[in-house]
């Protein structure tokens, strides 16, 4: 009762806030607000709902909105589903918009995001540039800068009764339970619910596309370019075209893109698709130019493969090629409960689940389709001036507003109470689920094939099979092998060229994948078991036949330094690259690489020796699949060759963490609305005793929407879209931990949102009802974890090189109950409680002030070729 008058005029200021445009007004208005926000936090209770679905064993809770859908996302056990009805029932019974102010805020800083983002530039203005009167591209799904300054609770609660209503949402499930049985409990749980009309936005007609129409956009990140053309609704035989034909042009193996483009290495990276809506589809071409292309000579290129296209240069059998991968693809997607629900809300959003019939039919339907189908489409859909070209250009982009910070005061987030619900849903506990722990010997099948050691998981639900090498060496040991390994997917051997290769793997639906990693290296071949000799004995074709070939590994040199630049431009990879910095030093795992100039005096002999030499080093053999072991055994033995004795492997470098006596700052400039802030340290040796409380820490200091860290930085004080921090376990058992903590805001927040973290790593708040939760939340995490497949495999290799075995998970099961939350105090306490940090900004130098990062300590800049090392190393 006491809480109601202050919502009310918390609403009742929002709209004199939006009717109001003299600026002096509205920031007294703003303030009102806050200060009657402040009072009314009093009375709520934050992130009570990710509470409550950690509470019941809830894992990856989300939610998303896209151009025409709003989605809530919950994986739970089935023995939560009755209390997960309860609370979702009780969710959308009555909404009560508290603490929006802060919320609000958060999404300023999402907005500031996506503008420093220019992949969402490019996808905003492909939408904006097909759909000119069409919400699709007349809306954005966070909106504009001026839609968030004038933001209304009334509006919201509107739009809310309009639409929130049974006949125009659904419940989508996919798992383990009874539908008879579950479909009348939802139907009691949700029985307040009524219907009543609902207004099915109907979009205005687009006018025919009259062009070409050129859009230019400027960004710090590497150059790239799109084609895009409308395609018609999702249940029209275009749109059916449009998938076939995308498909046809580029499959990632053997499609027109692919083969004359990507594996001849013309361009970085070619690719075609469709993201298809219910009333409109995007057809969409999309290229990086290699050093020295302009991206008009990359369109260019791609409408000449489209030329081709529409010429028909490709074979018939293509069609039924790109059908069998398709359905190959089904299986594998089917195996995840995830893809399934998805599937089903695909539906719903585009015609109620009306189509389902012809969704089941449609990899049939599209392996009817003719030869002379595509090519009477692609003449018909692809015209010179039906389209839109979309370049983005590495520059500055001018026309960046930011969103401005408002002052607001932090408020109450009572995480340590609970509501009546809360404690209605939590006083029973759930059913029992006894968690089941991988049995290292029980689970995995073992035998020898010649010199090599096999394991093996056999899988019962299908015909699908994996069979991987595994390999104890990667880059540390060779830094030649992962570019030897990419070299692989370009070479011919004696008997058949590359293309030839890659057309074989595609049409039996089977394809290799070599990847090298810093410390082991996996080669995989997959596919259906019925063509597994097939797959395998073409794969070891390729390996041990391979010729050099200077053409390809000209145009991969080209490739590679055009990806090192465009590397350099990247923000993500800048902010790894200096987090790795200030662990390892000038010398560390990122810029322990080739330099450019070795990248240019690389000879095809030396890297096709590597690869015919790969298999003469120790290796196992690993396999999931529906084969018995026994005939698995004897056809690896007859199919892969094994030495007598292995190679010695070549010996790795090891990086050792830097020893820290003070704070000191980091900083690389970066063009930016956003600063990237990362606090770094090393914290000793691995312990597998500690594996427990480590997870509870995670857990409740800076894990999820519950942790301290984000009810305290987003949630009361609204500095950040995004925070966390975690204790980073490593992969062997010589290795160290890691902490890494973060911080993503406005640079004029940046001094604001530095202090807040730091004050949290001085003192850790100490809330019992959060760290019982945070122990009940781990506890059904285990419980409800299911490692299957060749994930039991992965899951020991990685306990073995932790020295361990037996499947971790067991000892920490039985180590949460002991934890106390003086535990995880005296472990912050020692750990990070006046202790030196390595702080790591990315931010542009013009927005923030070097005297303020001198608070925090030393301030060494950094450039990008320090970080990465392309141009060489003096650390060396």
């Amino acid at each position: 009762a006491k809480e109601k008058p202050l919502l009310d005029k918390i609403d009742n200021l929002y709209e004199q806030y939006n009717s109001t445009t003299d600026a002096e007004k509205r920031k007294a208005i703003y303030k009102e607000i806050d200060q009657v926000s402040g009072e009314a936090a009093k009375f709520a209770i934050a992130n009570v709902y990710d509470k409550m679905m950690a509470s019941i064993g809830s894992q990856a809770t989300n939610a998303h909105t896209w151009v025409e859908e709003t989605v809530y996302d919950e994986n739970i056990p089935s023995n939560g589903l009755d209390k997960l009805l309860a609370i979702q029932a009780e969710r959308f019974r009555n909404p009560i918009l508290r603490i929006f102010h802060t919320e609000l805020e958060a999404v300023y800083e999402e907005k500031n995001r996506s503008m420093d983002n220019d992949g969402w530039k490019v996808q905003d203005a492909m939408h904006y540039l097909l759909f000119p009167t069409h919400n699709y591209g007349q809306q954005s799904t966070i909106g504009t800068i001026e839609h968030l300054k004038n933001p209304s609770l009334k509006a919201i609660r509107e739009y809310y009764y309009k639409y929130y209503v049974p006949n125009n949402m659904a419940i989508v499930m996919a798992g383990d339970f009874k539908p008879d049985e579950v479909i009348k409990k939802i139907d009691a749980a949700f029985a307040y619910m009524q219907p009543k009309p609902v207004e099915e936005y109907k979009g205005p007609i687009e006018q025919p596309i009259k062009g070409p129409i050129v859009k230019e956009l400027f960004g710090p990140s590497a150059e790239t370019m799109r084609i895009v053309y409308r395609v018609g609704p999702a249940d029209s035989r275009e749109a059916d075209l449009a998938q076939i034909t995308a498909s046809i042009l580029a499959n990632g193996k053997a499609g027109i893109l692919d083969l004359n483009l990507n594996k001849q290495q013309k361009v970085l990276g070619a690719s075609a698709g469709v993201n298809q809506y219910k009333d409109y589809g995007i057809f969409l071409l999309l290229a990086n130019p290699k050093q020295g292309q302009t991206l008009e000579q990359v369109k260019d290129m791609l409408l000449e493969e489209i030329n081709k296209l529409k010429k028909g240069e490709f074979d018939e059998s293509l069609i039924k090629s790109i059908v069998a991968n398709y359905k190959l693809g089904q299986l594998q997607a089917q195996e995840n409960n995830v893809s399934r629900a998805n599937d089903i809300v695909d539906e719903f959003i585009k015609n109620r689940g009306k189509d389902w019939d012809k969704n089941v039919a449609f990899l049939d339907d599209l392996g009817k389709i003719t030869k002379k189908e595509v090519v009477d489409f692609a003449n018909s859909f692809f015209k010179d001036d039906n389209y839109a070209v979309i370049y983005k250009r590495k520059g500055e982009d001018k026309s960046i507003v930011k969103v401005d910070k408002p002052s607001i005061t932090p408020v109450e987030t009572n995480s340590g109470k609970q509501s009546d619900f809360v404690k209605a849903i939590t006083k029973d506990p759930l059913p029992s689920t006894a968690p089941v722990f991988v049995d290292y010997n029980k689970d995995i099948q073992r035998a020898k094939v010649s010199n090599a050691n096999l394991m093996y998981v056999p899988n019962k639900d299908n015909s699908l099979f994996r069979l991987h090498y595994y390999f104890d060496q990667g880059s540390y040991n060779n830094r030649l092998l992962p570019i030897a390994l990419q070299y692989l997917q370009f070479l011919g051997t004696d008997k058949y060229s590359s293309e030839e290769i890659t057309k074989q793997f595609y049409n039996i639906a089977a394809s290799f994948n070599a990847n090298a990693g810093s410390e082991e290296t996996t080669v995989t071949i997959s596919g259906l078991q019925e063509n597994f000799d097939k797959a395998v004995a073409l794969f070891e074709h390729l390996l041990r036949n391979s010729k050099p070939d200077e053409t390809a590994l000209a145009s991969l040199k080209d490739r590679l330094l055009k990806a090192r630049a465009n590397t350099k431009t990247n923000k993500q990879a800048i902010a790894a690259a200096v987090r790795s910095y200030a662990i390892y030093g000038a010398v560390n795992p990122v810029n322990y690489v080739l330099t450019n100039d070795e990248i240019k005096a690389l000879k095809a002999d030396d890297l096709v020796a590597i690869l015919h030499d790969l298999v003469n080093y120790k290796h196992d053999v690993l396999y999931y699949g529906p084969a018995p072991v026994a005939k698995l055994s004897a056809d690896v033995a007859k199919l892969h060759s094994i030495p007598k004795t292995w190679k010695p492997t070549p010996k790795a470098i090891e990086f050792k963490p830097m020893k820290q006596a003070a704070n000191q700052v980091l900083f690389t400039d970066y063009d930016a609305v956003q600063s990237e802030i990362y606090w770094m340290k090393d914290l000793g040796q691995y312990d597998p005793k500690q594996a427990a409380k480590i997870d509870i820490y995670n857990s409740y200091f800076g894990g999820g929407m519950g942790s301290v860290v984000f009810q305290t930085i987003r949630e009361s004080k609204a500095l950040a879209y995004s925070t966390f921090a975690v204790v980073q376990s490593p992969a062997k058992k010589e290795d160290n931990y890691t902490f890494m903590g973060y911080v993503g805001s406005q640079a004029d927040k940046m001094n604001e949102a530095i202090t807040s973290m730091n004050e949290l790593l001085n003192d850790l708040p100490k809330t019992e009802q959060n760290f019982a939760n945070a122990i009940k939340s781990q506890k059904k995490d285990i419980e409800t974890q299911r490692i299957t497949k060749d994930g039991i495999i992965f899951n020991y290799l990685n306990a073995k090189k932790r020295g361990l075995n037996e499947d971790i998970r067991k000892s920490v099961y039985g180590d949460l109950d002991k934890l106390t939350i003086a535990d995880l105090a005296t472990y912050h306490t020692e750990q990070f409680k006046n202790k030196p940090f390595t702080y790591t900004v990315i931010a542009s130098e013009k927005r923030i002030s070097m005297d303020d990062l001198k608070k925090y300590g030393e301030v060494k800049k950094l450039n990008v070729d320090e970080l990465f090392g392309y141009e060489g190393n003096k650390a060396l």
